[in-house]
């Protein structure tokens, strides 16, 4: 079997939530969704296995509600930048 032969002809996202970067399952199930549907709306992704992983925590004290607009807002700017940009990298030669 070749290297090629291993590796998907789709897009394969995995998800990594630490509770420590996020508390309530609330948020980290909120954050997953979010990743999902970012990484569904990004057409130009090339096929392989892609892994985003939260790097940094969410305040409780500036998203007092789990599932708060703010917090959808927020999290859905930084993945279309984040998943834009790795598409882009990857494009590139």
């Amino acid at each position: 079997m070749s290297v090629d032969d291993s590796l998907p002809n789709a897009c394969w996202l995995g998800t990594v939530v630490p509770k420590r970067h996020a508390r309530r399952s609330v948020t980290r199930n909120l954050l997953k969704r979010q990743i999902r549907r970012a990484a569904g709306e990004q057409t130009d992704m090339a096929p392989g296995l892609w892994v985003v992983r939260l790097r940094s925590p969410f305040e409780r004290k500036t998203f007092s509600s789990a599932s708060s607009e703010a917090l959808r807002a927020l999290a859905g700017e930084e993945l279309a930048t984040l998943l834009a940009d790795a598409a882009r990298r990857v494009a590139a030669p």
